[in-house]
């Protein structure tokens, strides 16, 4: 009977201390509403649209009057012969990209971090950050001029070679194009975060590494990089979780039927299928496929980086 009332004790004392709390905090928990409203209207609700992937799906029938197909749109999936295709280039421009363009904004915060003009490196971060605000649909455009072939990238190379072509009908050169536009959109703004992180670190340890005979390399070393460490290790994580997902607009913009081979990845497969092919279905099994494994890759980076050095997301 007393335990009994001590639970009952308990429980009351955590709703007073709710009720406290939000009396207290009222204003903050106001302005929490509209963030989970816009998530549970535009993330969570539209995610009974999943259930298509198990179902024939049809319009004039909807989602719930569909007949039930269980898992055959991701058998067609995987025994599809597009499937070792788009997944090949997928994983291809996703670790090429994880292993240039993440490390990318790293450096150029730690270069920015050691000038000392105030001026100079604000014009040097306002240029750099340019990149991300132009539309894709720009930025894409302004590829294609640079790559076509009266372009001055494809003049530029026909200096070396003799050739003048337009690098987007080579599929051996859609990679390469690909990543370094990639990284000069994103290599600005992607260096925010590490610039933030190191405008916390101590001014002080390295005035003493200085008095201790440290140069420049070494205080990077032992000091800077430590001290972001934990920043990367989140950022990484984040990035792992997204490896397989690449954005299709990008590549909606740039690719042709002469570079499918290379070019096509599992977005814009799904976007073909579900848009041009109507095989809502299909494309939504796709869909969920894709997320499915960027969930066990995330759970798996975060595991091993708590393991390593108690760093993690959750």
């Amino acid at each position: 009977m007393k335990t009994k009332q001590n639970i009952y004790k308990a429980k009351r004392g955590v709703l007073e201390e709710y009720k406290r709390d939000l009396k207290s905090n009222a204003s903050l928990y106001i302005m929490v509403i509209p963030v989970l409203l816009f998530y549970i209207i535009f993330c969570y609700k539209p995610m009974y649209g999943v259930l298509m992937a198990f179902q024939q799906y049809s319009p004039r029938t909807g989602i719930w009057g569909s007949p039930w197909i269980g898992l055959q749109n991701f058998k067609d999936f995987l025994t599809s012969p597009d499937f070792g295709r788009i997944f090949r280039n997928t994983l291809t421009i996703s670790l090429t990209s994880l292993i240039v363009n993440f490390p990318a904004p790293i450096i150029l915060a730690l270069l920015l971090n050691e000038i000392r003009q105030k001026c100079f490196k604000s014009v040097s971060q306002t240029i750099m950050y340019i990149p991300h605000f132009i539309s894709m649909v720009v930025i894409c455009g302004m590829i294609r001029d640079f790559v076509s072939d009266k372009g001055i990238v494809s003049q530029l190379i026909a200096v070396f070679t003799g050739e003048q072509v337009n690098m987007l009908n080579n599929a051996n050169l859609y990679l390469p194009i690909y990543i370094l536009s990639d990284t000069w959109q994103g290599i600005g703004w992607g260096s925010v975060i590490y610039m933030a992180a190191l405008s916390g670190v101590d001014r002080e340890m390295y005035e003493a590494a200085s008095i201790d005979g440290c140069g420049k390399w070494k205080q990077t070393i032992h000091i800077t990089i430590p001290a972001i460490v934990p920043t990367i290790v989140i950022m990484f994580i984040l990035r792992i979780g997204n490896l397989l997902s690449i954005g299709y607009e990008k590549t909606i913009l740039l690719y042709n039927p002469l570079i499918y081979e290379k070019a096509d990845i599992i977005s814009s497969y799904v976007y073909r299928q579900g848009f041009e092919g109507q095989n809502w279905s299909y494309s939504t099994a796709v869909g969920v496929f894709n997320s499915v494994i960027n969930l066990m890759l995330v759970t798996l980076a975060n595991y091993i980086s708590r393991k390593l050095n108690d760093t993690s997301l959750w």
